[in-house]
């Protein structure tokens, strides 16, 4: 399944406004077939959130943010993973 960074032009206003686009964000993958959001990263100095999600392909990760109301500034397809473990 391809991998995608998504980066969104965000500023949470609050924790609690995060934690209910968090809830329906879940609430619409649970819906979507083939999609997985694995995690996010938050730079309130930035004002961005960087999203990491699997999916069948772009199509599905910008349905996924239409149904959730968050904006898609941004996908990149990871073409390769790679850790410092991997150069000891």
């Amino acid at each position: 399944m391809p991998r995608y960074i998504i980066e969104r032009n965000m500023k949470p206003e609050s924790p609690e406004q995060l934690a209910e686009v968090g809830k329906l964000s879940v609430k619409v993958v649970d819906d979507m077939e083939g999609v997985v959001w694995v995690r996010s990263y938050v730079s309130e100095a930035e004002g961005k959130v960087y999203c990491e999600y699997e999916a069948p392909d772009t199509d599905a990760i910008y349905e996924h943010a239409k149904r959730v109301g968050i904006p898609v500034d941004k996908i990149s397809e990871v073409s390769m993973e790679i850790d410092p473990s991997m150069f000891r």
